[in-house]
């Protein structure tokens, strides 16, 4: 079976996904992000790394920014298909919670459906670097244009398992929202800040986010 993950064509000039050199701008932007960071990324840089031009890399994206909004729109969208699957023929809503939250705290493995793509490095770059996709003063504008259609998707989806368990629960997006984020928070924090944690293992985490889960849903 051939599993297409499809981003929002606003994010891309040309779809990426479309050829060889498109694939390896996305494959080696991953690998630099992870290995200097979003400031110091440069298409320059990436050009540089795929021996190619930085006129090859911006026939494919306007500038960096939108390859970031790319790059974290495909994580979304890879969790969103993972969890869908893993969500089959679950029938307790709660289980399907767990279930969510197992795949946002356990590590995660590269993906052979998807050649290209270091599932494991991107998922560092969305934990130090997916913030900076949205933290910014064009964030209106960018909304407008469906550039976080990805994560505003996965969200409403888990949002309406929070209201199979607790249907009266009035907060289903926030909840959803503050716990991926949290996820990313108390991984960086584990990492760097760990003052700022006592979730300093995966199943630390699991545990820590169930419980913030499910004891807010259940709270009468």
């Amino acid at each position: 079976m051939i599993v297409q993950v499809k981003i929002q064509e606003r994010c891309f000039i040309k779809d990426p996904d479309t050829s060889e050199l498109g694939q390896n701008i996305i494959a080696n932007s991953i690998s630099l992000i992870d290995e200097i960071g979003f400031e110091a990324f440069t298409f320059k840089k990436l050009a540089k790394r795929i021996e190619s031009t930085e006129a090859s890399v911006y026939r494919y994206f306007e500038n960096k920014h939108k390859l970031l909004i790319y790059l974290v729109s495909w994580y979304w969208n890879w969790l969103d298909y993972r969890l869908t699957f893993a969500m089959q023929n679950i029938e307790s809503a709660e289980r399907r919670l767990e279930i969510f939250v197992e795949h946002i705290t356990h590590p995660v493995k590269v993906d052979p459906t998807f050649s290209h793509i270091d599932e494991v490095a991107l998922h560092r770059i969305v934990i130090s670097e997916s913030s900076k996709a949205y933290l910014t003063k064009e964030v209106d504008s960018d909304n407008e244009e469906g550039y976080f259609i990805s994560f505003q998707s996965l969200v409403h989806e888990l949002s309406k398992v929070i209201l199979e368990v607790n249907s009266d629960y009035k907060f289903p997006s926030a909840l959803i929202s503050t716990i991926i984020e949290s996820a990313h928070f108390q991984r960086f924090f584990s990492t760097h800040l760990c003052s700022l944690t006592e979730s300093d293992s995966d199943l630390s985490l699991e545990l820590f986010l169930k419980h913030l889960l499910f004891s807010t849903i259940k709270e009468k």
